[in-house]
């Protein structure tokens, strides 16, 4: 069965960073075959997509909020994927969850969470 376990959340002060990671085990195909993304959800707000990053790696997007701060990456072989956060502001605090999603026809379908993690920026 497949599942996603995100890790590396916790408290930071603000300008600060970490490094969130997604373990990816019992996918049916290789990691490759997936986009993944990271989104967050804050208290009273919806859950939003902060950043993306495709199958083969090559394509990376990013919410204009996080935009030249946090980077995502991923290394299929391992079945992980980062998401890393520098220069955090107490706006970043959330719930941060991993989302896989099938990259071909195949599993046009596939869309896949983690738990999530929580990230809390504060003084």
């Amino acid at each position: 069965q497949a599942r996603l376990v995100e890790s590396g959340g916790g408290l930071v002060q603000p300008g600060g960073s970490l490094r969130l990671s997604c373990a990816a085990s019992g996918f049916d195909f290789g990691l490759d075959h997936y986009h993944m993304a990271w989104h967050r959800q804050a208290p009273g707000k919806e859950r939003e997509r902060v950043a993306l990053i495709t199958s083969d790696g090559r394509g990376t997007y990013y919410a204009d909020s996080v935009n030249g701060r946090f980077t995502i990456a991923r290394i299929n072989p391992n079945n992980t994927v980062y998401l890393q956060m520098n220069n955090l502001k107490p706006d970043d605090t959330a719930v941060y969850y991993c989302n896989a999603m099938g990259a071909s026809y195949t599993l046009r379908n596939f869309d896949h969470w983690g738990q999530g993690t929580q990230v809390t920026v504060s003084t």
